[in-house]
């Protein structure tokens, strides 16, 4: 039996796989895409800033609290997830966890995978997430790393998601996915992320601005949109 197609989406934090991604993990399920996140960390520090907000909390309840919130998050989406607890501000990702995400791309054997944008000078953990998903795509490649017989490996195109200041970061986007269909969806997934709320309203916007431009270059109708960058050329045998 043919295994289902699926993706690969590596986050930093817990709300970064919903506000950037989650409209093409909603997709992608949908269609029957099997969807995978690897969350490298809970956010504990740096990414839940309402969370800290109430009396008495400690790391170890926040770190529980963001869990429960990323789990809910990701069953709206249609996906699985899986979490590294490697902290946040800044991560800490060591060799066994990289050893880890390794098998998670020879075992899912992904389509596609999803993840940050290589620079970010806000964010210390956005870029070293999106180094650890390349470093693991190029090592799974390798034949002598834990060989033996296996599966054919194809290293998967890579798309960065969009940055939460996109022209501080460099970012130009060369996809634009429509996820009108799934934007309640998305949306719902915004709510399980009562810790960030102050960003709820700031993604609509954000996807209801890149619906507006991809309806400008298709010619077709879009309200939603997720903007995207491929890290690798793409080969091809026409352009029509």
């Amino acid at each position: 039996m043919t295994a289902p197609a699926s993706g690969l989406v590596v986050s930093a934090h817990p709300g970064d796989f919903v506000w950037r991604a989650g409209g093409a993990i909603a997709l992608h399920a949908r269609r029957g895409v099997r969807m995978k996140i690897v969350c490298l960390s809970f956010g504990e520090r740096g990414e839940s800033q309402g969370a800290w907000k109430q009396p008495g909390m400690t790391l170890e309840a926040c770190k529980h609290a963001r869990q429960a919130e990323a789990e809910a998050a990701a069953a709206v989406l249609g996906a699985e997830i899986e979490f590294f607890d490697a902290g946040d501000y800044p991560l800490h990702l060591t060799s066994a966890m990289l050893d880890r995400m390794i098998d998670i791309y020879r075992e899912l054997m992904p389509s596609f995978v999803l993840t940050h944008a290589d620079a970010d000078p806000y964010n210390v953990d956005h870029p070293e997430a999106a180094r650890f998903a390349r470093e693991a795509r190029i090592v799974a490649q390798a034949a002598g790393h834990k060989p033996g017989p296996q599966v054919s490996y194809n290293a998967p195109q890579l798309y960065a998601f969009e940055p939460h200041q996109p022209e501080q970061c460099g970012f130009r986007p060369d996809r634009i996915l429509n996820i009108t269909e799934v934007w309640e969806v998305k949306r719902r997934a915004f709510e399980a992320l009562p810790a960030q709320r102050h960003l709820w309203d700031y993604y609509e916007r954000v996807a209801l601005n890149r619906g507006m431009q991809g309806g400008r270059n298709s010619g077709r109708p879009m309200t939603y949109g997720e903007a995207y960058s491929s890290a690798y050329p793409e080969a091809v045998e026409a352009f029509a």
